[in-house]
């Protein structure tokens, strides 16, 4: 399908979704910000260029164009990460245009990316990480509560999950169900990983499973308090909940659990690459902030023994 020059951008970008959905197979999130991201963009130019802009107009922009854009996203507050991400998102969808339509502005390729320092991941210490996994159900209304919160926690903790792939998983998929050594599990951009299962971990799903509503294997393995499939909101104000009342750092939220998986993985001695696959990460540069982490972990024990620290 080949858009006319004068086809509005509006229809280009409902195009560029799908083929991001369909063809990239791009995770759902990342899908929906770019879509956000690109409707910003055009709105910013419908008013900045005085009229809805059609492919011609795209291809016409100048950079000067595209610096007002990210000084007027500036201007709204956004910060330097955010702003690069819009920056992201209009460089994937002005290729898009060059390769299926045959737009292009070479103008974007110059533009410079706001950098921004990335936060290292946030781990629990091991006991703190220990306790979340093993007490998170202590003050549930029911032992089927208090069975499934120490069953998906277990898991975030002993297997390094983030808490959207725990939750796509269905009954078939446990571990317990058929005592598998390996976890298959959905990640970011339906890509597939194996992650090895503790025992630990196959107990806590086992003890979940007994008191599971409908245990049939096309059901999804954690559910809500109508049968559903359990709402991650539900889990992270469990998350919330918990750390109040055992004095748990603000940052202990379930996704620091797969933070201290990995952390306490590199202190212990594993390779980076072993860390990489089983996090699922695609870039390798994404798991080494972890060494950072362990780093300033051994600075801050030096600085705390050392005589002259």
């Amino acid at each position: 399908m080949t858009l006319a020059p004068k086809t509005l951008a509006e229809t280009a970008r409902g195009e560029f979704l799908d083929w991001l959905a369909h063809e990239r197979r791009a995770a759902k999130l990342t899908v929906e910000a770019y879509g956000h991201d690109i409707a910003a963009l055009l709105g910013f130019l419908t008013v900045h260029l005085g009229g809805e802009p059609d492919l011609a107009a795209l291809a016409g922009l100048r950079l000067a164009d595209f610096r007002a854009w990210l000084a007027a996203k500036a201007g709204e507050g956004a910060g330097a990460a955010t702003r690069a991400r819009h920056v992201s998102a209009a460089r994937s969808f002005f290729r898009f245009l060059a390769r299926r339509h045959g737009v292009t502005n070479p103008h974007l390729r110059l533009l410079d990316t706001p950098r921004a320092s990335r936060p290292l991941p946030r781990a629990l210490s091991k006991p703190q990480a220990r306790a979340v996994a093993e007490d998170i159900g202590e003050e549930s209304a029911s032992a089927a509560i208090q069975a499934r919160d120490v069953a998906l926690f277990t898991l975030l903790y002993g297997c390094g999950l983030r808490i959207a792939e725990a939750l796509t998983l269905d009954v078939r998929d446990a571990p317990a169900a058929d005592g598998a050594d390996m976890l298959r599990v959905l990640g970011k951009g339906a890509k597939q990983r194996e992650v090895p299962v503790l025992p630990v971990v196959r107990a806590a799903i086992g003890a979940w499973l007994r008191h599971h509503p409908s245990p049939a294997p096309e059901s999804p393995l954690f559910t809500g308090a109508r049968g559903a499939r359990l709402n991650p909101g539900v889990a992270q104000r469990t998350m919330r909940q918990f750390r109040r009342h055992h004095g748990l750092p603000e940052h202990a939220t379930p996704h620091a659990l797969r933070h201290s998986f990995a952390t306490h993985l590199l202190a212990g001695g594993a390779d980076l690459r072993a860390i990489q696959d089983l996090l699922g990460h695609a870039s390798l540069s994404t798991t080494q902030r972890y060494t950072s982490v362990d780093e300033a972990g051994l600075l801050e024990v030096w600085r705390r023994t050392h005589p002259r620290g």
